[in-house]
């Protein structure tokens, strides 16, 4: 027998695993910080038109939008006869908490703009109002391939985001 029997790996061995390990990891957490920021723009998009379902709701009953909401609480009214409708049990709030909100606006109750910041830059945004801005921390790219920042939105049927 030699003196000298492998037992075990070699340091340039466990070197070597390690970096792979650690370029297979780099690859993956790319993909799967990049899939958070998709399913966090798809809950946003899916919040608020959960939300503008709830503010037609309330339009047919008063035929007036609300002209503010509090989000995190419930859309509700209570008509004459004292009985409370309630539209929407809690009013959505962005996915990230703390204070990201989504923007709603509605001066007179006549129509409602209703705005989200969107964190995935991959996505293609329909054309938004040019006349608001809404400050976001992400650019993307609009239907005319032009830069524009990350904002999704939707509105009552008598004006457009």
């Amino acid at each position: 027998m030699s003196k000298f029997n492998r037992l075990g790996f070699t340091l340039l061995e466990l070197l070597l695993v390690i970096a792979i390990l650690g370029i297979l990891a780099a690859l993956i957490s790319g993909n799967f910080i990049s899939s958070i920021k998709k399913g966090k723009d798809a809950a946003r998009k899916a919040d608020l038109a959960s939300i503008q379902r709830g503010l037609e709701l309330y339009y047919e009953d008063h035929q007036i939008y609300p002209t503010a909401i509090t989000f995190g609480s419930e859309l509700s009214s209570t008509n004459s006869d004292n009985v409370k409708r309630v539209y929407m049990q809690k009013i959505p709030d962005d996915p990230r908490g703390g204070n990201i909100h989504y923007e709603y606006i509605s001066s007179d109750g006549t129509q409602y703009q209703l705005y989200a910041c969107m964190e995935h830059s991959g996505q293609i945004l329909p054309v938004i109002s040019k006349d608001y801005t809404m400050t976001c921390a992400t650019n993307c790219i609009d239907a005319s391939n032009n830069t524009v920042v990350c904002v999704y939105g939707v509105s009552s049927s008598n004006i457009t985001p």
